[in-house]
Protein backbone atom coordinates (compact mmCIF):
# COMPACT_ATOMS: atom_id res chain seq x y z
CA UNK A 1 0.00 0.00 0.00
CA UNK A 2 1.39 3.55 -0.87
CA UNK A 3 -1.18 6.49 -0.34
CA UNK A 4 0.30 9.58 0.66
CA UNK A 5 -1.53 12.45 1.25
CA UNK A 6 -0.84 16.23 3.32
CA UNK A 7 -1.95 17.58 5.76
CA UNK A 8 -3.30 20.54 5.93
CA UNK A 9 -1.42 23.72 6.70
CA UNK A 10 -1.86 27.53 6.44
CA UNK A 11 0.08 30.62 6.60
CA UNK A 12 2.68 30.37 9.35
CA UNK A 13 1.59 32.69 12.32
CA UNK A 14 2.87 33.82 15.77
CA UNK A 15 0.03 31.09 17.34
CA UNK A 16 1.65 28.04 19.31
CA UNK A 17 0.25 25.63 16.50
CA UNK A 18 -1.99 22.90 17.23
CA UNK A 19 -2.85 22.41 20.87
CA UNK A 20 -4.91 19.22 21.72
CA UNK A 21 -6.15 19.04 25.57
CA UNK A 22 -7.98 16.38 27.77
CA UNK A 23 -10.62 17.87 29.86
CA UNK A 24 -11.45 14.78 32.86
CA UNK A 25 -14.82 15.82 34.09
CA UNK A 26 -17.02 14.31 36.63
CA UNK A 27 -20.74 15.57 35.80
CA UNK A 28 -22.57 18.58 34.46
CA UNK A 29 -21.19 21.43 36.64
CA UNK A 30 -18.06 20.35 35.96
CA UNK A 31 -18.52 20.00 32.44
CA UNK A 32 -19.94 24.06 32.18
CA UNK A 33 -16.62 25.16 34.98
CA UNK A 34 -14.09 23.90 32.34
CA UNK A 35 -16.05 24.59 28.66
CA UNK A 36 -17.79 27.97 29.17
CA UNK A 37 -14.48 29.48 30.97
CA UNK A 38 -13.13 28.11 27.36
CA UNK A 39 -15.74 29.46 24.94
CA UNK A 40 -15.65 32.89 26.69
CA UNK A 41 -11.77 33.09 26.68
CA UNK A 42 -11.61 32.40 22.81
CA UNK A 43 -14.43 34.89 21.83
CA UNK A 44 -12.57 37.30 23.79
CA UNK A 45 -9.69 37.03 22.20
CA UNK A 46 -11.35 37.40 18.31
CA UNK A 47 -10.83 33.42 18.07
CA UNK A 48 -13.84 31.12 16.01
CA UNK A 49 -15.38 28.52 18.70
CA UNK A 50 -16.87 24.94 17.31
CA UNK A 51 -18.62 22.63 19.52
CA UNK A 52 -18.86 19.06 18.48
CA UNK A 53 -20.78 17.42 21.67
CA UNK A 54 -24.15 15.53 22.01
CA UNK A 55 -27.65 17.66 22.09
CA UNK A 56 -28.04 17.30 25.95
CA UNK A 57 -24.93 18.81 26.30
CA UNK A 58 -25.46 21.90 23.32
CA UNK A 59 -28.62 22.88 25.12
CA UNK A 60 -27.11 23.44 28.45
CA UNK A 61 -23.90 25.12 26.70
CA UNK A 62 -26.53 27.86 25.39
CA UNK A 63 -28.66 27.98 28.54
CA UNK A 64 -25.14 28.93 30.26
CA UNK A 65 -23.85 31.34 27.45
CA UNK A 66 -27.43 33.01 27.07
CA UNK A 67 -27.08 36.96 27.25
CA UNK A 68 -22.98 36.85 27.23
CA UNK A 69 -20.93 38.16 23.95
CA UNK A 70 -20.35 34.86 23.90
CA UNK A 71 -23.92 33.23 22.90
CA UNK A 72 -23.64 33.95 19.10
CA UNK A 73 -20.05 33.21 18.45
CA UNK A 74 -20.46 29.60 19.02
CA UNK A 75 -20.59 27.49 15.95
CA UNK A 76 -22.31 24.07 17.09
CA UNK A 77 -21.70 20.96 15.12
CA UNK A 78 -23.39 17.66 14.51
CA UNK A 79 -21.33 15.29 17.22
CA UNK A 80 -23.08 12.45 16.16
CA UNK A 81 -22.30 13.41 12.14
CA UNK A 82 -19.12 13.88 13.01
CA UNK A 83 -17.45 11.41 15.05
CA UNK A 84 -20.18 8.35 13.89
CA UNK A 85 -17.05 7.32 11.22
CA UNK A 86 -14.28 7.69 12.37
CA UNK A 87 -11.83 7.87 9.49
CA UNK A 88 -13.54 10.47 8.44
CA UNK A 89 -12.94 12.62 11.57
CA UNK A 90 -9.78 14.73 10.86
CA UNK A 91 -11.05 15.44 6.97
CA UNK A 92 -14.21 16.76 8.85
CA UNK A 93 -12.44 18.79 11.74
CA UNK A 94 -10.06 19.91 8.57
CA UNK A 95 -13.25 20.76 6.54
CA UNK A 96 -14.05 23.16 9.23
CA UNK A 97 -10.69 25.16 10.55
CA UNK A 98 -8.93 25.22 7.02
CA UNK A 99 -10.69 28.19 5.84
CA UNK A 100 -10.51 30.33 9.07
CA UNK A 101 -6.75 29.21 9.92
CA UNK A 102 -5.90 30.24 6.58
CA UNK A 103 -7.76 33.59 6.87
CA UNK A 104 -5.34 34.26 9.95
CA UNK A 105 -8.10 33.48 12.69
CA UNK A 106 -7.32 31.27 15.44
CA UNK A 107 -9.89 28.49 16.39
CA UNK A 108 -10.71 26.56 19.45
CA UNK A 109 -12.76 23.62 19.47
CA UNK A 110 -14.52 21.39 21.74
CA UNK A 111 -15.20 18.12 20.54
CA UNK A 112 -16.80 14.69 23.00
CA UNK A 113 -16.71 11.46 21.25
CA UNK A 114 -19.95 9.67 21.90
CA UNK A 115 -18.39 5.59 23.47
CA UNK A 116 -21.79 4.90 23.90
CA UNK A 117 -23.28 2.11 21.78
CA UNK A 118 -19.70 1.80 20.03
CA UNK A 119 -18.71 -1.57 18.59
CA UNK A 120 -15.06 -2.59 20.11
CA UNK A 121 -13.71 -1.96 16.38
CA UNK A 122 -15.45 1.77 16.80
CA UNK A 123 -13.84 2.36 20.06
CA UNK A 124 -10.78 1.17 18.91
CA UNK A 125 -10.47 3.66 15.92
CA UNK A 126 -11.96 6.95 18.03
CA UNK A 127 -9.03 5.81 20.65
CA UNK A 128 -6.60 5.80 17.42
CA UNK A 129 -7.69 9.07 16.11
CA UNK A 130 -6.87 10.97 19.32
CA UNK A 131 -3.36 9.97 18.74
CA UNK A 132 -3.54 10.87 15.32
CA UNK A 133 -4.89 14.27 15.22
CA UNK A 134 -1.68 15.21 16.71
CA UNK A 135 0.11 14.21 13.20
CA UNK A 136 -2.84 15.07 11.19
CA UNK A 137 -2.37 18.85 12.54
CA UNK A 138 1.02 19.07 13.62
CA UNK A 139 1.45 22.16 11.09
CA UNK A 140 -1.74 24.04 11.83
CA UNK A 141 -1.59 27.06 13.26
CA UNK A 142 -3.51 28.33 15.86
CA UNK A 143 -5.91 25.28 16.37
CA UNK A 144 -6.61 24.59 20.22
CA UNK A 145 -9.03 21.73 20.68
CA UNK A 146 -10.51 20.71 24.43
CA UNK A 147 -11.49 16.87 24.62
CA UNK A 148 -14.34 16.42 27.37
CA UNK A 149 -14.29 13.34 28.86
CA UNK A 150 -17.15 12.11 31.92
CA UNK A 151 -14.50 9.84 34.14
CA UNK A 152 -18.17 8.77 35.90
CA UNK A 153 -19.44 7.24 32.55
CA UNK A 154 -16.42 6.29 30.33
CA UNK A 155 -14.81 3.25 30.78
CA UNK A 156 -11.49 2.86 32.40
CA UNK A 157 -9.29 1.79 29.36
CA UNK A 158 -11.01 4.80 26.84
CA UNK A 159 -9.54 7.30 29.64
CA UNK A 160 -6.21 5.71 29.62
CA UNK A 161 -5.74 5.73 26.17
CA UNK A 162 -6.91 9.67 26.06
CA UNK A 163 -4.72 10.00 28.78
CA UNK A 164 -1.81 8.97 26.44
CA UNK A 165 -2.93 10.62 23.59
CA UNK A 166 -3.38 14.36 24.89
CA UNK A 167 0.07 16.50 24.93
CA UNK A 168 -1.87 18.65 27.04
CA UNK A 169 -4.42 18.11 30.74
CA UNK A 170 -6.92 20.94 31.98
CA UNK A 171 -7.10 19.82 35.58
CA UNK A 172 -7.13 22.77 37.96
CA UNK A 173 -5.04 24.50 35.43
CA UNK A 174 -4.44 23.33 31.50
CA UNK A 175 -0.99 22.27 31.27
CA UNK A 176 1.27 19.80 30.19
CA UNK A 177 -0.03 16.24 30.38
CA UNK A 178 2.63 13.93 31.73
CA UNK A 179 0.91 10.96 30.90
CA UNK A 180 1.18 11.75 27.46
CA UNK A 181 3.11 9.01 25.29
CA UNK A 182 4.74 10.46 22.22
CA UNK A 183 5.99 7.32 20.36
CA UNK A 184 4.57 5.11 17.62
CA UNK A 185 0.50 4.45 18.95
CA UNK A 186 0.49 0.68 20.32
CA UNK A 187 -2.31 -0.38 17.92
CA UNK A 188 -4.04 -3.36 19.35
CA UNK A 189 -4.61 -6.52 17.09
CA UNK A 190 -7.41 -7.14 14.99
CA UNK A 191 -9.54 -10.33 15.91
CA UNK A 192 -9.50 -13.30 13.89
CA UNK A 193 -11.98 -13.58 11.44
CA UNK A 194 -15.64 -15.15 12.64
CA UNK A 195 -15.92 -18.56 11.39
CA UNK A 196 -17.14 -19.84 8.66
CA UNK A 197 -15.47 -16.95 6.44
CA UNK A 198 -14.14 -17.61 3.19
CA UNK A 199 -11.00 -16.55 1.67
CA UNK A 200 -9.28 -15.68 -2.19
CA UNK A 201 -6.00 -15.35 -3.36
CA UNK A 202 -5.96 -12.96 -5.58
CA UNK A 203 -3.18 -11.71 -8.50
CA UNK A 204 -3.11 -9.05 -11.15
CA UNK A 205 -6.25 -9.78 -13.66
CA UNK A 206 -8.64 -11.27 -10.56
CA UNK A 207 -9.97 -8.00 -9.96
CA UNK A 208 -13.20 -9.67 -11.85
CA UNK A 209 -13.00 -12.74 -9.08
CA UNK A 210 -12.57 -10.44 -5.82
CA UNK A 211 -15.73 -8.10 -7.05
CA UNK A 212 -17.16 -11.51 -8.00
CA UNK A 213 -16.46 -13.35 -4.45
CA UNK A 214 -17.75 -10.05 -2.77
CA UNK A 215 -21.15 -9.82 -4.79
CA UNK A 216 -21.94 -13.37 -3.78
CA UNK A 217 -21.28 -12.87 -0.14
CA UNK A 218 -23.28 -9.81 0.04
CA UNK A 219 -25.94 -11.36 -1.55
CA UNK A 220 -26.34 -14.56 0.81
CA UNK A 221 -27.03 -11.58 3.21
CA UNK A 222 -29.35 -9.75 2.01
CA UNK A 223 -27.26 -6.07 1.40
CA UNK A 224 -28.25 -3.18 0.19
CA UNK A 225 -28.02 -3.03 -3.54
CA UNK A 226 -26.19 1.15 -3.15
CA UNK A 227 -24.25 0.16 -0.52
CA UNK A 228 -22.80 -3.11 -2.10
CA UNK A 229 -21.93 -0.73 -5.15
CA UNK A 230 -20.12 1.40 -2.77
CA UNK A 231 -18.39 -1.73 -0.80
CA UNK A 232 -17.25 -3.20 -4.16
CA UNK A 233 -15.75 0.17 -5.14
CA UNK A 234 -13.83 0.34 -1.88
CA UNK A 235 -12.63 -3.33 -2.07
CA UNK A 236 -11.68 -2.95 -5.55
CA UNK A 237 -9.23 -0.19 -4.55
CA UNK A 238 -7.96 -2.40 -1.51
CA UNK A 239 -7.37 -5.51 -3.81
CA UNK A 240 -5.96 -3.28 -6.82
CA UNK A 241 -3.25 -1.34 -4.03
CA UNK A 242 -2.22 -4.74 -2.99
CA UNK A 243 -1.75 -5.93 -6.95
CA UNK A 244 0.26 -2.79 -7.30
CA UNK A 245 2.13 -2.14 -4.08
CA UNK A 246 1.57 -5.44 -2.23
CA UNK A 247 3.66 -7.74 -4.00
CA UNK A 248 1.71 -8.22 -7.14
CA UNK A 249 -0.45 -10.41 -5.02
CA UNK A 250 -2.85 -9.99 -2.17
CA UNK A 251 -5.50 -12.47 0.28
CA UNK A 252 -9.31 -11.46 0.43
CA UNK A 253 -11.31 -12.67 3.19
CA UNK A 254 -14.97 -11.79 3.78
CA UNK A 255 -17.69 -13.18 6.68
CA UNK A 256 -20.18 -11.65 8.79
CA UNK A 257 -20.00 -10.72 12.14
CA UNK A 258 -22.63 -9.02 14.74
CA UNK A 259 -24.71 -7.48 12.04
CA UNK A 260 -21.87 -7.10 9.66
CA UNK A 261 -19.90 -7.42 6.38
CA UNK A 262 -16.70 -7.70 6.67
CA UNK A 263 -13.94 -7.71 3.46
CA UNK A 264 -10.28 -7.98 4.29
CA UNK A 265 -7.45 -7.51 1.92
CA UNK A 266 -4.10 -8.72 3.08
CA UNK A 267 -0.88 -8.10 1.39
CA UNK A 268 3.02 -8.14 1.90
CA UNK A 269 3.29 -4.33 1.05
CA UNK A 270 4.04 -2.12 3.89
CA UNK A 271 1.69 1.57 4.61
CA UNK A 272 4.68 4.55 5.54
CA UNK A 273 2.28 7.37 6.42
CA UNK A 274 -0.18 7.06 8.84
CA UNK A 275 -2.72 9.94 7.61
CA UNK A 276 -2.99 8.14 4.31
CA UNK A 277 -6.42 7.79 3.54
CA UNK A 278 -7.40 9.93 6.76
CA UNK A 279 -7.28 13.35 4.76
CA UNK A 280 -8.54 14.87 2.08
CA UNK A 281 -6.25 14.32 -1.04
CA UNK A 282 -5.78 18.29 -2.97
CA UNK A 283 -7.43 18.64 -6.03
CA UNK A 284 -3.99 18.69 -8.06
CA UNK A 285 -2.66 15.45 -6.39
CA UNK A 286 -1.52 12.68 -8.58
CA UNK A 287 -2.37 9.63 -6.80
CA UNK A 288 -2.91 8.89 -3.16
CA UNK A 289 -6.49 8.95 -3.29
CA UNK A 290 -7.14 5.04 -3.00
CA UNK A 291 -7.45 4.92 1.20
CA UNK A 292 -9.80 8.05 1.20
CA UNK A 293 -12.13 6.51 -0.97
CA UNK A 294 -12.18 3.01 0.98
CA UNK A 295 -12.97 5.56 4.09
CA UNK A 296 -15.61 7.55 2.77
CA UNK A 297 -17.60 4.04 0.99
CA UNK A 298 -17.45 2.05 4.07
CA UNK A 299 -19.01 2.44 7.52
CA UNK A 300 -15.58 1.71 9.34
CA UNK A 301 -11.79 0.67 8.04
CA UNK A 302 -8.97 -0.40 10.07
CA UNK A 303 -5.36 -0.50 8.83
CA UNK A 304 -3.07 -2.37 10.57
CA UNK A 305 0.38 -2.25 9.27
CA UNK A 306 3.32 -5.01 10.80
CA UNK A 307 6.39 -6.70 9.80
CA UNK A 308 4.31 -9.26 7.71
CA UNK A 309 2.07 -6.38 5.74
CA UNK A 310 -0.71 -4.74 5.78
CA UNK A 311 -4.58 -5.54 6.34
CA UNK A 312 -7.18 -2.94 5.71
CA UNK A 313 -9.95 -4.16 7.19
CA UNK A 314 -13.74 -2.73 5.66
CA UNK A 315 -16.74 -3.28 7.75
CA UNK A 316 -20.12 -2.27 6.10
CA UNK A 317 -23.49 -2.67 8.06
CA UNK A 318 -25.82 -5.00 6.50
CA UNK A 319 -29.03 -3.08 8.43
Amino acid sequence: MNDHVTAPTAPDTKDPGFRHELFPYQGETAFLDGTVSFVKDAVAGGEAVLVAVDAAKQEILRQELAGTDAAKSVTYLDAAALSCRPGRLISAWAGHITDRAAKGQPVRGISESQWTGRTPGERAELQYHEWLLNRAFAATPAWWLLCPYDTTTVEADVLQSARSNHPLLRDAQSGPNTDHQDGPYPFPGLGAPCDPYQELVFHAGDLARVRDKVTACAGAHHLEPDRLLDLLAAVTEAAANSIRHGGGTGTLRTWTEQGELVCEVRDTGHLQDPLAGHVRPRHDQIGGRGLWLIHQLCDLVQIRTTQDGTTVRMITALS
